[in-house]
């Protein structure tokens, strides 16, 4: 505890606020005010939180508690090895706040609502009104977005996003985009062919220090029950590391991401991708200054336009879009259901022990590293979640759970919205539907897969296009309504009686298969939902 003395601000700073910028730091008089952090197990079980995910949070926020106290910022702070520790963000604080008697408690906008709530009932409860400041890493206010949806029939991202290139002048010349174009989307979906990715340079593992080995050596003993492993950490967790991947990607892999940003291949979870997201959701990067060095990369003729403009569409577009979308629509979001799906998560999420090659690539690597690339997310585990009907709730967890990078504020609405068309819309023009041929003209995973991705009954038979003429049959009605998915229904038609029989009982043959029940993430989310 830290010594008694008269405090005018108890500031709080979460885990995914490691950012000397932020709002908090403002007027921050160093021998009035005290920052606060915390760290819980209820942030570990909410959700059945994997070991790479806890270990990055927590090495991250010692790492930021130690280079702040070498400023000299007087922190106090919440170890998991505390014996007073009180096992969540509420009961920490209302226990320091009995102790500590600031005068007043502010914190930044958290990028959880059930967060936000906790801390403002916790603080309510001890007498004390919260201030919550605006989050300045963001370049759309809650607000702004909020103005930005008044009026609208539909929200569509492409709309948002040349609205904020315009706004804050990224990759435009005078008041036209860069190139003449605002949307370079089309020559962005290349697959590797039979030659494969070729020899990619990778960013370098960072390799843990004392306190990020501490943390494993922590994760490993209290959170020895939770899927991922740790053998292969090395993701960044200072500042100083974030910008080293960052400037690794842009020189080593930046200039080839466009084209192959949707590919996948055979034990290659990296590929191109840039695998700062995780820094940047930290607050480790700020958005700005990513945006400004890819763009001089292009201005100075190391990358294409088309690769910079798919990259920066993902953060000044999609990142932003997606935050807007979640405090415009939370707390009601998390509740929606418009397919009406209500199977159970499969057991083999957490573990990916599946004959199914694609969905083993990308579950392994998760489980192994944290990650996977957007496509792997949206059209392989995802996809696969949304045609078997899986209840969005469910998989929603699983995402929060696995992936380092994961913050409600981003992972809920891709996830929930994106992913699995469980608000109908607001945030996908049309569900995500496809067959395995798919994933087989994007990879070489169906190569090592007893299944064929053209079949969809049959003793071989891909389950991707098994469920996926399933999926249609089954929303047939609804779907009629949505003109994106004319073509596919079209096909669907053509489908005789019988066909339409045998792709039925081959579904229902997959979804009853025994062992597919997660009945722990069931008991986590319907927590998490409480």
């Amino acid at each position: 505890m830290a010594k008694s003395r008269k405090l005018r601000r108890l500031a709080i700073v979460l885990g995914d606020q490691l950012d000397t910028k932020s709002p908090l730091f403002d007027g921050f008089d160093k021998d009035k005010d005290l920052l606060w952090m915390a760290e819980v197990a209820g942030e570990s079980t909410h959700v059945w939180t994997a070991k790479p995910r806890i270990a990055l949070f927590l090495a991250a926020m010692r790492h930021f508690r130690d280079a702040l106290r070498e400023r000299g910022f007087r922190i106090q702070y919440a170890s998991l090895e505390d014996e007073i520790n009180q096992g969540s963000l509420a009961a920490q604080l209302a226990y320091d706040l009995a102790a500590l008697k600031p005068e007043s408690v502010c914190v930044v906008q958290p990028g959880e609502y059930r967060v936000l709530e906790a801390l403002r009932q916790c603080v309510s409860k001890n007498g004390y009104v919260l201030e919550v400041l605006p989050d300045r890493h963001f370049l759309c206010t809650p607000e702004a977005f909020a103005a930005h949806a008044e009026g609208r029939k539909q929200l569509r991202m492409e709309f948002f996003y040349r609205e904020m290139r315009r706004r804050h002048g990224v990759l435009m010349e005078d008041d036209k985009p860069a190139g003449g174009k605002w949307n370079y989307d089309a020559a962005n979906r290349e697959s590797f062919g039979k030659a494969g990715p070729g020899k990619i340079r990778q960013a370098p593992p960072f390799k843990p220090d004392a306190i990020t080995a501490g943390v494993i050596k922590l994760v490993n003993e209290r959170f020895a029950d939770h899927p991922g492993s740790l053998d292969h950490f090395g993701w960044p967790v200072t500042r100083k590391h974030a910008l080293k991947a960052m400037d690794s990607f842009i020189k080593e892999r930046l200039p080839d991401f466009g084209r192959y940003q949707d590919a996948m291949w055979q034990d290659e979870p990296f590929l191109y991708h840039a695998l700062i997201s995780s820094s940047l959701n930290l607050k480790l990067l700020n958005p700005r200054e990513v945006m400004a060095a890819v763009e001089q990369a292009w201005r100075d003729g190391h990358a294409p336009l088309e690769a910079v403009e798919g990259f920066i569409r993902q953060i000044l577009g999609w990142r932003e879009y997606v935050r807007g979308i979640y405090w415009h629509t939370m707390p009601g979001y998390l509740e929606r259901n418009a397919l009406d799906a209500k199977q159970p998560l499969p057991e083999f999420y957490w573990t990916g022990e599946t004959e199914f090659n694609c969905l083993s690539q990308a579950i392994g690597q998760t489980l192994e590293h944290g990650y996977a690339h957007h496509i792997q997310r949206l059209m392989v585990t995802g996809l696969y979640a949304l045609l078997l009907g899986v209840r969005p709730q469910e998989v929603h967890a699983w995402y929060l759970a696995v992936y380092v990078d994961a913050v409600e504020w981003v992972e809920l609405p891709n996830t929930l919205g994106m992913s699995q068309y469980g608000d109908g819309g607001l945030m996908a023009s049309k569900p995500y539907a496809a067959t395995g041929k798919y994933i087989d003209r994007m990879s070489n995973y169906c190569a090592s897969c007893p299944r064929d991705p053209g079949k969809a009954t049959g003793d071989d038979a891909c389950p991707f296009t098994t469920l996926y003429w399933d999926f249609l049959l089954c929303h047939e009605k609804s779907l009629r309504q949505n003109q994106r998915m004319s073509l596919q229904l079209r096909n669907l038609s053509r489908l005789d009686a019988r066909r339409r029989r045998d792709i039925r009982q081959q579904a229902n043959a997959i979804r009853e298969k025994p062992g597919g029940d997660s009945s722990r993430l069931r008991k986590q989310t319907e927590l998490a939902l409480s």
